[in-house]
């Protein structure tokens, strides 16, 4: 699993490639920390080459959600795969964030 944060037009960019799975988790919560402190400036998680994402990989993602919009922001999933949404879709938290 691979992640890259870098800010661009005042928002944070995280890309996520490969395997969100159970393993990969914990190293990827530790590098997504930057996170959680947005600071009031929105979040893209870029999913192009996300290829699975597991329940721990989702919870991560509804961490930043809440700490994002505590601090004002909003966080966008963008370039999802089909089975990407389809998890999310299933999971009904879809509805939760900005979907491009």
């Amino acid at each position: 699993m691979k992640t890259s944060i870098e800010e661009l037009e005042g928002k944070i960019v995280a890309t996520l490639e490969g395997e969100l799975d159970t393993a990969a988790a914990i190293e990827v919560e530790k590098e997504l920390q930057p996170l959680y402190k947005s600071e009031g400036r929105d979040i893209v998680i870029e999913c192009e080459n996300l290829e699975y994402i597991a329940s721990s990989g989702l919870r991560i993602l509804l961490g930043i959600l809440k700490s994002a919009k505590a601090a004002g922001s909003k966080v966008t999933l963008r370039n999802m795969n089909d089975d990407i949404k389809n998890v999310f879709q299933m999971t009904g938290l879809i509805s939760l964030f900005e979907v491009e």
